[in-house]
């Protein structure tokens, strides 16, 4: 059933995943697995094949390609079954470890069609396009309707506001439909009767890390710090405080006497007990 929903979207340029032959296997990551493509995935094993650790761990490095492709190996004529497998779009290839261990694999990578497809490993490796497709083949209810944990994915890679109009108002000249998608938002239209209720997605920038570093300077001692990698470094001010503290309630002050001692303590105290208690004590004499 054809989706009624109206998908909009922003002129901007969709970057696909490149090949990148300088990355190993052992440089992967359940993250970055999703930027490669299937050939990479052949080749990296291919030029793994005389790496001793790789071989003993090759359980481990496979289910990180296993996060986001979909292999299948192949025991039978790899002629025979290969076109069938191509059909249903998987790449096939034989690989050979070393003389004691050659197989053939079937990969294609995991396709991401429903939101439960959609995980922390792989959200930012999607555009906002590729996401408004997800959302428009699940939605019901619109944004809400999308359980805590699939929003909190969601917004952990794209920025997401909603509006909720009546049909002849979000389109209204100016308005924020007009200056999301001017800003590169994508557009998903969710009918809700006379109302629209209008998804907006937009991938959300790389966070530079920011390392902060405070004086270089020696210590009175002429000696640098030890720790030069710290990125930064919280002086500890509480032990002046504390002095300061101990001066003013150091009884020996001459500007602190005991009368005048008593007589702030008096003053702070208001409690209605005391006073009740001071009335009883004159009362009784």
């Amino acid at each position: 059933m054809q989706s009624k929903n109206k998908i909009t979207m922003a002129r901007t340029k969709q970057q696909q995943p490149e090949s990148n032959p300088s990355l190993s296997i052992k440089a992967v990551t359940k993250s970055s697995v999703w930027d490669i493509q299937e050939n990479d995935v052949f080749r990296m094993w291919e030029a793994a094949s005389k790496d001793a650790e790789v071989k003993e761990n090759v359980n481990h490095y496979l289910d990180i390609f296993k996060s986001a492709f979909l292999i299948e190996e192949i025991k039978e004529d790899v002629t025979m079954v290969k076109k069938s497998y191509e059909k249903r779009g998987y790449k096939v290839a034989q690989i050979k470890f070393d003389e004691n261990m050659r197989f053939a694999w079937a990969i294609k990578k995991r396709p991401i069609m429903r939101v439960t497809d959609l995980t922390y490993e792989n959200i930012r490796h999607i555009s906002a396009a590729k996401l408004i497709e997800v959302l428009d083949r699940n939605f019901g209810g619109g944004w809400d309707s999308l359980s805590q944990s699939i929003q909190d994915i969601i917004l952990s890679g794209f920025d997401i506001s909603t509006t909720t109009l009546p049909k002849d108002r979000l389109h209204k000249k100016g308005g924020m439909y007009e200056k999301k998608v001017e800003d590169g938002f994508e557009v998903l239209e969710v009918e809700k009767g006379g109302w629209v209720e209008a998804i907006f997605a937009k991938l959300k920038p790389e966070q530079e890390k920011i390392r902060m570093k405070f004086s270089d300077k020696p210590d009175e001692g002429g000696e640098e710090e030890e720790n030069e990698d710290d990125d930064y470094e919280v002086e500890d001010d509480y032990s002046s405080h504390d002095e300061e503290d101990e001066e003013v309630s150091d009884p020996d002050d001459d500007e602190i006497t005991e009368d005048n001692y008593s007589t702030m303590m008096d003053l702070g105290s208001e409690d209605p007990e005391d006073e009740a208690a001071n009335l009883i004590d004159f009362s009784e004499e």
